[in-house]
């Protein structure tokens, strides 16, 4: 493919098929182990097949399929590894490529909307896009006073498909779930249903981006390239060298590795708390490891601010006291909190020494000094909630996600799985310390003044 499928009908028909394809794979396997293969062997080229099928049809169709694909890419730390092989290599497709638009398709909208005298305005312009995505594609350019640019272009036609796509989607949302064990994908088709309007305005992304670029200015820690001029579906902004992220995943050293999951999570607490405002697309291909302005370690390039959650003072204090008082050990006090969030509703009583039982295992990593995350720690936390035999399961069920902590939930997990992919080691206390409210106690806080004035 090599235009966006606009056509409500073409979109429906082909994700429509992909509930068919799943059912005939699976008589297809049956038929093989009747034939002799073993189930291992069948399940394996089953997963293969079906992660094959699926990732095409999203990255073709781009819209919502594409964006819901890149969703669910971070999460493949969460498959067992016996089947994560397949799902990897076409889950990270979807992360920073897809077939691009045609040439004459970009100079019409930029002529559309630059006007017909566009090309005065770069020194020069590459009509192959550097990265296409889900609504939009980057070209890489001069602007016309010699700065190397991105120049982002929406899709004609993306709205409609991110609409379609979604909606279709929603509709055997429960054919999905397997993907992703302990993962419930319909909440999370109805967000990004919800995050359209936003995902399509460049006027928006351009203002939170312009934000973080003035907040970031001169960061030893986070690079963001500032906003060079914006016009209806055309964003042009600073370029920005670097490696992604995806690399990283499948090739970076230690260092690179343990560098950038560091400076994700400092990014991910960090943002809320200077600049009000939440970065809420973390899949890989959104970052760049940079090297650092003095030619020593790393910086965090960071992209694409068309999703944001607005969080005026910073991340829920809310969160951080819940945190610090379940590391304590507090049952009672994390189980009234909760109750008070909305996290447990009125008509539930729960035991709250299982809720600290089912909430210790999630929180090891702030709970170390620096720790290590893997694959195999997000599968097993997932096969945990996801066993519908386990109390984890039977009281995860029981527990609600008031709608103000919905993206900050799903941004805090998929950043998460990030860190999995990158199986970095990382100290995430020192972050939770310096940026996330309520995690340091307001009397160790005071005591330390004290000390300090001393």
């Amino acid at each position: 493919m090599s235009d966006l499928p606009r056509k409500a009908v073409t979109r429906t028909a082909k994700l429509a098929a992909l509930p068919l394809g799943f059912a005939g794979r699976a008589t297809w396997g049956l038929g093989k182990r009747i034939g002799g293969k073993s189930a291992e062997i069948v399940a394996r080229e089953l997963q293969q097949r079906t992660a094959e099928q699926l990732f095409k049809v999203l990255g073709e169709l781009k819209g919502g399929a594409m964006k819901f694909g890149q969703a669910m890419s971070v999460f493949e730390s969460a498959l067992p590894e016996e089947i994560a092989g397949p799902y990897r290599a076409a889950l990270t497709k979807l992360q920073d490529a897809a077939p691009p638009m045609p040439t004459r398709t970009v100079h019409a909208v930029l002529a559309e909307r630059l006007g017909d005298r566009w090309r005065e305005l770069f020194l020069n312009f590459e009509d192959k896009p550097s990265a296409a995505a889900s609504i939009g594609q980057v070209h890489r350019a001069v602007w016309h006073d010699g700065r190397e640019v991105a120049v982002k272009v929406q899709y004609p036609g993306a709205g409609e498909a991110l609409l379609s796509d979604l909606t279709q989607l929603s509709r055997f949302a429960r054919l999905l779930g397997p993907l992703i064990p302990g993962m419930d994908i319909k909440p999370l088709i109805a967000e990004l249903r919800d995050r359209v309007s936003e995902e399509l305005d460049y006027e928006l992304e351009a203002q939170a981006q312009r934000e973080h670029a003035a907040v970031f200015a001169d960061d030893p820690d986070v690079l963001v390239p500032d906003v060079v001029h914006q016009r209806d579906q055309v964003l042009v902004t600073e370029w920005i060298d670097g490696i992604p992220l995806a690399e990283i995943i499948t090739g970076g050293t230690d260092e690179q590795r343990d560098g950038a999951g560091q400076l994700l999570a400092r990014f991910l607490f960090s943002g809320p708390a200077r600049t009000g405002l939440l970065h809420a697309d973390p899949h890989p291909g959104n970052f760049r490891l940079v090297p650092g302005e003095d030619g020593e370690g790393w910086r965090l390039g960071v992209l694409d601010f068309g999703t944001v959650d607005r969080l005026p003072g910073g991340l829920p204090g809310t969160i951080g006291e819940c945190l610090r008082m379940t590391l304590e050990g507090e049952a009672d006090a994390v189980y009234e909190l909760l109750c008070e969030a909305g996290f447990v509703k009125e008509s539930i009583d729960l035991d709250p020494d299982a809720v600290l039982d089912y909430l210790q295992p999630i929180i090891e990593p702030a709970e170390a000094e620096e720790f290590t995350f893997t694959r195999s720690w997000m599968r097993n936390q997932a096969a945990r909630i996801a066993d519908i035999r386990s109390p984890a399961h039977q009281l995860g069920k029981q527990l609600n996600l008031p709608p103000s902590y919905l993206l900050i939930h799903r941004v805090t997990l998929s950043t998460i799985g990030v860190l999995c992919q990158l199986n970095a080691t990382v100290r995430l206390r020192d972050e939770l310390e310096s940026w996330l409210p309520g995690f340091v106690a307001h009397d160790e806080e005071d005591s330390e003044a004290v000390e300090t004035s001393a």
